[in-house]
C-alpha cells in the first residue's frame, strides 16, 4: 500500500527545528490536525469504523480521494488569540447545526462587571436589613477579588468550600477565614462532603451568584467577630435567640428571589443600560451570518419587557455599518421565547402563550399554531421549540452560560450540542500564560517523585525521603491559587480540577468566554477534542527524546488495562506497537477489546517518543514498513 510522507516534529514546536519524516498511508488526516483542509465527512467515516478488519479496506478506499504525495504540517501556531479561541471537549462540525439558540443574560446581553455583580449584592444586603438583619451590614461593599464561580456553600457549617467532582474539599473559607487543613479534618474528618446531599450543600454555579457568594462571607465573618455574639458550631447565640447558619441561608435565598421575582434587579438596570450592560457592535453582525446558514432562537427566563429594552440596546450600531435603516432586533431571530423558567423549559415546560408585541400583555388561551417569524412567546417547553423550528435535537447547539440550566439539562435530556460561555477564561488564560513556569515546575515534581520510586516494588523496604516534594508541592500550588482570586481558580486548585470544570467538561460541547468568538470561524469549520494527556509522566521521562521505544504486548489480557472513562477508551502507554528502525513512530495497537466495546468512542493518545499526537483509529506506519498489529 502506499504511503504519504508525514513530517513529525522532534522538539518544541515553537521553535523552527528540523522534522524527520515518515510515511503513512494515504489517508488524509484532518481529523487528525484541526488546521489541516481536508475531506473532513469521510475521513469521520474512516476514524469511526465499526471493526479493526474494516480498516484495510477503508484504508485503500481512502487511496482514491488522494493519489498524491500530501505533507501534513505539524505545530502551526493558531491565527487568532487565546482570548478569541473556542475551546473543545467534543468534536462538533458548524456544517451540521441547523439551528442556533442563544440565552439572554450573561450570553447576549454581557454584564459589566464588577458593577453589575455589585448592584445585585447591594440589593440583597438591602433586603436582608429591610427584614431584620442587623444595620451594620450596609458597610460591606462588594469585593470582586473574593468570589468565583462554582463554590458550595455547607448550610450546617457555614463554610464555603471549593471541591472537586467526587466531593474532595479543595479550599475551605469560613466567613473571610480560610482554614488550614488540621481546621478543615475538624469539620470533615475525611476532607470530604457528600455532594448528593442537597439540603447541607448548595452549589453557587451561575454569575448571579458571585454576589450571593460574597454576602455569605460576609454574614458568616459579621457574626462570628460581633461580640455580642456567642460562636456555636452551627451557628450564633445572642440571649435567647439563636441564628443557625441553615437559617442564614434561607434568608439570603428569600432575598435573592426577592430582587428577581419583584424585578428590582432588571429595573434598576434598565435605568441605567449604560453602566451594566455592554454595547457589543458584534451582535447582530453574528446573527445576521448565522441566519444565512441556520436558524436563530431566543429562550430566555427574563420577560418580554426587560427582553425588549435589551434587545432594542445594540440595533443602532446598524447606522454606522451601513446605510441600511435600522433593524428592529426581532428581525434577527426565527423564534423568540421569554419566561421560560428554566430548567423547567427542559423538562415538562409550561403553557406556550403568545406575547402582544404592542404592549406586552399575554393573549389568552395556549398557542397551537405554526411558527410565526417575528412572533415573540412565552413559556413553553424544548419540545415545543423543536416542533416549531422543525429540528431534531442533534441539529441544535444552545448557547449559554448556565452549568445547570442552559447546558447540563439541554444536553441530557434533549441531546442538543452546548456552548457555555465562561467570562473569567480571559483572566484565567491570563495567569496561565503568565504563571506557566509554576505549572511546570509540578509536572517536574511529579516526573521527580516518580523517578524516587522507578526501581522499587511491592516487596521493596526502601522508604524514600519525599518530604521535600510534598512541601514544594504545597508552596507552588499555594503560588498558583494566589495568582487567582482569593479563592482561587475557577477550574483548578493546583493540579487537581474543581467541580465547575468537571461539569463543563462533561457537558459542554465548546466553550468559551465569549459567544461572539464564533465570529473567528468559518461556518464549515470542524471543531476537534484536544488528545487526552496520558497520566504517565514518569514514562514521558524515561523516554525523553529517543526517538524509539520497544515496549510490546504479547498478551490480549494485557489489553484490558486500557480505561474506560466518561465513556471514552484510555490507551496506556504498554499498548503501542514496537516500530521498525530508530526514527520517530506513532504506531497504535487497536485491540478486540476495543473493537467490541466501542470503537468510536476512543480518545487520541500520546506517543511518547514522538512528542506528537495522533488518534486511535488512524493507522501509521514506520517508513515503508507493513502495518504491525497485536492480536
Amino acid at each position: 500500500m502506499g504511503c504519504n510522507p508525514v513530517r513529525v516534529s522532534s522538539g518544541n514546536h515553537q521553535q523552527n527545528e528540523t522534522t524527520s519524516i515518515i510515511k503513512v498511508p494515504n489517508v488524509k488526516v484532518a481529523n487528525a490536525w484541526p488546521h489541516w483542509r481536508g475531506d473532513c465527512r469521510r475521513q469521520m467515516e474512516l476514524f469511526n469504523s465499526e471493526t479493526v478488519g474494516g480498516i484495510p479496506r477503508l484504508l485503500e478506499e481512502s487511496s482514491e480521494l488522494d493519489s498524491d504525495p500530501q505533507i501534513i504540517p505539524h505545530g502551526t501556531k493558531p491565527n487568532r488569540a487565546l482570548h478569541q479561541t473556542v475551546f473543545v471537549n467534543r468534536n462538533l462540525t458548524l456544517e451540521s447545526i441547523k439551528c442556533f439558540g442563544f440565552d439572554m443574560d450573561y450570553t447576549l446581553a454581557m454584564y459589566k462587571s464588577p458593577d453589575f455583580e455589585s448592584m445585585g449584592f447591594e440589593l440583597i444586603r438591602d433586603r436582608l436589613v429591610s427584614v431584620g438583619y442587623p444595620h451594620e451590614l450596609v458597610r460591606y461593599k462588594y469585593d470582586p477579588s473574593f468570589p468565583t464561580r462554582g463554590l458550595v456553600f455547607d448550610t450546617n457549617y457555614g463554610n464555603l468550600l471549593k471541591v472537586d467532582s467526587n466531593g474532595n474539599v479543595l479550599l475551605c473559607s469560613h466567613g473571610f477565614n480560610f482554614l488550614p487543613r488540621e481546621a478543615i479534618k475538624d469539620y470533615y474528618p475525611n476532607e470530604f462532603i457528600q455532594r448528593g446531599d442537597i439540603d447541607r450543600f448548595y452549589t453557587l454555579n451561575t454569575l448571579f451568584n458571585l454576589s450571593e457568594t460574597y454576602l455569605y462571607a460576609c454574614l458568616v465573618g459579621f457574626f462570628t467577630r460581633a461580640k455580642r455574639y456567642t460562636n456555636q458550631l452551627t451557628g450564633f447565640q445572642h440571649g435567647d435567640l439563636f441564628m443557625s447558619f441553615r437559617t442564614i441561608f434561607h434568608d439570603v435565598r428569600d432575598a435573592m428571589d426577592h430582587i428577581h421575582e419583584t424585578g428590582i434587579l432588571k429595573e434598576r438596570t434598565l435605568k441605567n443600560l449604560d453602566k451594566f450592560v455592554i454595547k457589543d457592535p458584534r451582535i447582530p453582525i453574528l446573527l445576521s451570518r448565522i441566519r444565512e446558514v441556520a436558524k436563530v432562537f431566543l429562550a430566555t427566563n427574563s420577560d418580554y419587557g426587560y427582553t425588549e429594552v435589551a434587545g432594542s440596546h445594540f440595533p443602532h450600531i446598524f447606522s454606522f455599518l451601513s446605510p441600511r435603516p435600522q433593524k428592529n432586533w426581532r428581525s434577527f431571530f426565527d423564534l423568540i421565547v421569554v419566561d421560560t423558567r428554566k430548567p423547567l423549559f427542559f423538562a415538562e415546560g409550561t403553557l406556550l402563550r403568545q406575547v402582544n408585541t404592542d404592549n406586552g400583555m399575554l393573549h389568552i388561551g395556549t398557542y397551537t399554531g405554526d411558527l410565526q417569524h417575528g412572533s415573540v412567546y412565552s413559556g413553553g417547553s424544548s419540545d415545543i421549540i423543536i416542533d416549531l423550528l422543525d429540528m431534531k435535537g442533534e441539529d441544535i447547539l444552545y448557547v449559554g452560560d448556565h452549568i445547570f440550566g442552559d447546558i447540563l439539562k439541554s444536553k441530557k435530556r434533549q441531546g442538543w450540542k452546548t456552548f457555555l460561555v465562561v467570562p473569567e477564561l480571559i483572566d484565567e488564560l491570563k495567569v496561565w500564560k503568565d504563571k506557566r513556569d509554576l505549572f511546570e515546575e509540578l509536572k517536574h515534581l511529579d516526573i521527580y517523585l516518580a523517578e524516587l520510586y522507578k526501581h522499587l516494588d511491592s516487596g521493596s523496604t526502601e522508604r524514600p525521603d519525599i518530604s521535600f516534594i510534598q512541601t514544594r508541592v504545597k508552596v507552588v500550588t499555594h503560588k498558583m491559587d494566589s495568582s487567582y482570586r482569593q479563592m482561587g481558580s475557577l477550574l483548578r486548585s493546583g493540579c487537581r480540577q474543581t467541580l465547575f470544570a468537571n461539569q463543563l467538561m462533561r457537558y459542554a460541547d465548546l466553550y468559551s468566554s465569549s459567544c461572539m468568538n464564533l465570529l473567528h470561524y468559518p461556518f464549515s469549520y470542524l471543531f476537534m477534542a484536544p488528545p487526552v494527556l496520558v497520566s504517565a509522566p514518569s514514562l514521558a521521562a524515561l523516554f525523553g527524546s529517543s526517538s524509539s521505544f520497544s515496549t510490546l504486548i504479547d498478551s490480549h489480557d494485557q489489553y484490558k488495562s486500557t480505561q474506560c472513562i466518561d465513556g471514552f477508551f484510555q490507551m496506556p502507554h504498554e499498548c503501542l506497537v514496537k516500530p521498525q528502525g530508530d526514527s520517530p513512530a506513532v504506531q497504535i495497537a487497536l485491540t478486540n477489546y476495543i473493537r467490541k466495546s466501542c470503537s468510536d468512542k476512543v480518545r487520541p493518545t500520546q506517543s511518547p517518543s514522538s512528542g506528537s499526537w495522533v488518534p486511535v483509529g488512524l493507522l501509521m506506519c514506520e517508513k515503508d514498513s507493513e502495518f504491525t498489529m497485536n492480536p
